[in-house]
């Protein structure tokens, strides 16, 4: 292997990313000391870039730009040239993204902002394309006219500088004002949001890019199944229904979804779900088992059953540490071929039509091809391939049924089937031996955290105990090995054995949510004490005391320029919206009003944006809507392992029960512990030797019943 003509600072990190930036010409250096100390110490704007190692592109910026050597020499001359892994350091990437967006209305990766010494940000921005093109600065030419400025007007750009930090976090200290909502108006109005912004052809909430939103599905079962019970609100539950059912099948029918080998991709670049961006995170596998397992609860739905299992088995087989943890990502570009210079964008999953003709023969190919739209100049449209990168090639979508298709061939439908069965192992053995796209292998808590709760809340649904041993050994491994001593210190991420930045927010946030997840799914309370205790730990760290919510980092995170109290659910819930879900639902597990009531500061502080863009928020939504009403509990009182209890389980978990907790009762050191939070639970024990259920209300309870058809009668 010939030895790289350039070496920088990077070569000596852990992250993916950096390491893919390690032989660039430009100097980079890692975030941190060094990188401050050396800007101030040359008096140099440092030039920051963050992205992530399946960006696509951040590889295309990449290859036109930091390759470019005349582009390095000036990078390396007037400038200090930091690489931030975005999912590292979320801390870091928010603070300047927030910039980025309030200065040019957009945001994305790569982000490419320039900082004073003092690291406040004076330009930002996305992509640049290296030359001057179609109306946007080149990136050489944009390098030249900063280096300008700061040389020939320095104080006007620090002055400037300066007050867009300060404008900036006044806007946010003024975003963050208390204010009371009602919760019947909010979800009325995010109904409306959505039902307004709902795709009625093709499904989704919105035109192209088309993205799952699975959050959103969430918040619209529950006022589906809340507003099914109120006679005047029959249509409108029925259509909130409707919408999240056929959004879920249209994604999964659509090119968004890998038919050969399970996993949902980012997102579709078109409205129709056909041409997805390729790239597979771990926290859309997470959230999307959470939507088809509780869309499967409401309607039945064997697919969206099967649809859940197949992401689970997709993330198990390729985003899965051997020892439990999940990795971060797959990329979205890959090589077409060993041995060639550059990457392509869905090279992995796009195939010419004659190859599918080769692999199955020619009548069984058309049978397929015809099934899943593959046609022989390619199926994908000119607005969705902009770069002509799948020019001739297809991704597979389901463009006919298979009754559909049989009627058209004049075949049996079992026939049909089988062709379309087969031909699926036989595309994933031959695609298994081209050059995969690259696995980031960071394990990132925060993302183990929502693949915890994915995972618990279908191998529950599903009463599929082989999701929930996948969700126990996820939460173990974040337990060993990303603590700084076993379950206390949590840190952000983890790779060959080494962890990475202390946890953010958002990492506690999400893992917490999954472990009562997790507790409620097995029974098995060391999830639940783990949670308690992670909770008190995020308060100590990110708490504001004073005003409500929770900061994004904590209190003595070095270089912080900005203190954010995020609260926008993309494309991963914010930490203040899971919190606030997480506390409401662990006050009501152990009685604890000192939580409810944080929840409810966390509702207040975030009530203008609740009042205004309720779809925007959905998790703090249905945080709100589980204070309103959810003073539901269920106690399992019991052996789990005996058929008795687990026929009561069962009962439980095939139904969606938005506003109650699940609590388990054994008689032991367990039970002992809910019993110093929650007296009432201290005392619940079996009936007559056999395992029983209390359904509770306000912490009023029930007669104790054993039967499934009374507990089904009282959850009813």
């Amino acid at each position: 292997m010939s030895t790289p003509k350039y070496t920088n600072a990077l070569a000596k990190e852990k992250s993916p990313y950096l390491l893919q930036h390690a032989h660039n010409p430009v100097n980079w250096l890692p975030w941190g000391d060094e990188a401050v100390d050396k800007a101030r110490a040359e008096n140099k704007p440092i030039f920051l870039s963050s992205g992530y190692s399946t960006c696509h592109w951040c590889h295309v910026m990449e290859r036109e730009s930091f390759e470019n050597e005349e582009i390095a020499a000036f990078i390396n001359a007037h400038f200090v040239p930091v690489k931030l892994d975005r999912e590292e350091r979320p801390d870091v990437d928010l603070t300047y993204m927030t910039y980025v967006q309030a200065a040019s209305g957009g945001g994305g990766w790569p982000m490419n902002v320039f900082l004073t010494p003092e690291l406040k940000p004076f330009f930002g921005g996305t992509y640049f394309p290296p030359e001057n093109t179609q109306g946007r600065i080149g990136f050489l030419n944009l390098l030249k006219e900063l280096h300008k400025a700061w040389t020939e007007d320095r104080e006007k750009v620090l002055a400037g500088a300066e007050r867009s930090v300060s404008k900036l976090q006044e806007f946010l200290d003024g975003e963050a004002a208390a204010k009371e909502v009602k919760t019947d108006v909010v979800v009325q109005k995010a109904y409306d949001d959505l039902a307004s912004s709902y795709d009625y052809h093709e499904g989704g909430f919105s035109g192209a890019p088309k993205f799952p939103r699975s959050t959103s599905i969430n918040l619209l079962l529950r006022i589906h199944l809340a507003w099914a019970k109120e006679e005047t609100r029959r249509s409108e539950s029925e259509w909130a229904g409707e919408m999240c059912a056929r959004t879920l099948r249209a994604m999964a029918n659509g090119g968004i979804w890998d038919h050969v080998g399970g996993g949902f991709h980012r997102y579709s670049v078109d409205g129709y779900w056909h041409i997805p961006h390729y790239e597979k995170m771990l926290y859309d596998q997470g959230q999307l088992l959470w939507a088809y397992a509780e869309g499967h609860l409401v309607t039945g739905s064997a697919f969206l059953a099967g649809v859940a299992r197949e992401i689970a088995a997709y993330a198990a087989r390729d985003l899965r540490h051997a020892e439990g943890g999940f990795y971060s990502a797959e990329d979205a570009d890959s090589l077409r071929a060993e041995g060639d210079e550059h990457k392509h964008e869905g090279a992995f999953y796009v195939w010419k039509a004659a190859e599918i003709d080769e692999l199955l023969g020619r009548e069984r190919g058309s049978v397929f091809r015809y099934a899943y739209g593959a046609r022989r100049d390619g199926n994908a449209r000119p607005e969705s391939d902009p770069q002509g990168e799948l020019a001739g090639l297809n991704t597979l979508f389901k463009a006919f049924s298979a009754k559909k298709t049989a009627e058209f061939f004049k075949k049996p439908v079992e026939e049909v089937q089988e062709i379309l069965a087969d031909g699926l192992k036989v595309l994933f053995e031959a695609r298994a031996k081209r050059p995969r796209p690259h696995l980031d292998d960071k394990v990132i808590t925060a993302w183990n955290g929502l693949m915890i709760s994915g995972l618990a809340r279908a191998g529950a649904a599903l009463g599929d105990a082989g999701l929930l041993d996948l969700a126990t050994g996820a939460a173990g491994f974040i337990h060993d090995q990303l603590c700084a001593e076993p379950g206390k210190g949590l840190h952000r991420s983890w790779r060959e054995g080494e962890r990475g930045p202390r946890g953010f927010a958002t990492d506690y946030a999400c893992l917490i949510h999954g472990l009562l997840d997790l507790y409620q799914a097995g029974f098995d309370a060391r999830w639940l004490r783990w949670a308690v205790a992670l909770q008190e730990e995020m308060d100590g760290l990110f708490l504001d005391r004073e005003r409500g919510g929770y900061y994004s980092v904590h209190t003595d995170m070095a270089h912080a320029v900005l203190r954010i109290k995020e609260d926008y659910d993309g494309a991963e819930p914010s930490p203040n919206s899971l919190a606030a879900l997480n506390l409401a639902r662990l006050a009501a597990m152990l009685d604890r009003p000192a939580w409810q009531e944080q929840a409810a500061r966390i509702v207040a502080l975030f009530g203008a944006t609740l009042e205004t863009a309720p779809s925007s928020v959905p998790v703090l939504v249905m945080a709100a809507d589980f204070l309103d009403r959810g003073k539901q509990q269920i106690v399992l009182a019991g052996d789990q392992t005996s058929p008795d209890f687990q026929v009561l389980a069962k009962v439980v978990h095939q139904r969606l029960l938005p506003h109650a907790v699940l609590l388990h009762v054994d008689g032991g050191e367990a039970q002992a512990w809910l019993g110093q939070h929650n007296a009432a639970v201290g005392e619940m024990k079996p009936v007559d030797g056999r395992p029983a259920a209390y359904v509770c209300q306000n912490y009023t309870c029930q007669a104790p019943v054993t039967a499934p058809a009374a507990l089904e009668k009282l959850l009813a």
